[in-house]
């Protein structure tokens, strides 16, 4: 065999691996299972006084992603996000990962968070929870360069319930 076959040998098998991982990463990322820190634990001020997730990687390959964010919407105005910078894990395992909230109207979130927490709790109604929205947004780049985002969106009621989980497929 002469070298410039070899050397596009392996050309071809480093873009295929890299291709490869970078797809496993956006299903994996799609798969990932998550919870507070704390089985039970978790409140929506708490979120916003930064604290921890654990990530649970369930599939049989590592999974990468560079953002993960949690974004609240009350009424349609972006009260803030949790946010948690690039992670990699490993085939069925778990780990914890610390994130920080940033928010331009920190003290209205601060009193939306508290009283959603409080109705979350068996507290009285104060506000309409059907306009309390989580969107969470994962980017997992392509190759590291072609963006690529997924993102889910649920009520502010089950985010509470999916946070305060007991079980993940980790345990």
């Amino acid at each position: 065999m002469n070298r410039h076959t070899i050397i596009t040998a392996i050309a071809i098998a480093a873009i295929v691996i890299l291709i490869a991982h970078s797809g496993l990463s956006i299903v994996g990322a799609q798969q990932l299972e998550y919870r507070w820190d704390n089985p039970g634990e978790f409140n929506f001020f708490a979120m916003l006084n930064e604290g921890k997730v654990e990530f649970c990687n369930a599939m049989p390959f590592w999974t990468t992603f560079q953002k993960f964010e949690i974004s609240v919407f009350y009424q349609s105005d972006h009260m803030g996000s949790y946010i948690i910078k690039p992670l990699t894990m490993s085939p069925y395992s778990s780990t914890v990962q610390e994130g920080t909230f940033a928010s331009d109207e920190r003290s209205e979130a601060q009193h939306i968070f508290m009283t959603f927490d409080f109705m979350f709790n068996g507290g009285n109604i104060r506000l309409d929870p059907n306009q309390f929205i989580i969107t969470i947004t994962t980017d997992t780049p392509i190759l590291g360069i072609i963006p690529h985002s997924s993102t889910s969106q649920m009520s502010g009621f089950d985010f509470d319930k999916m946070m305060n989980s007991e079980d993940l497929s980790c345990d």
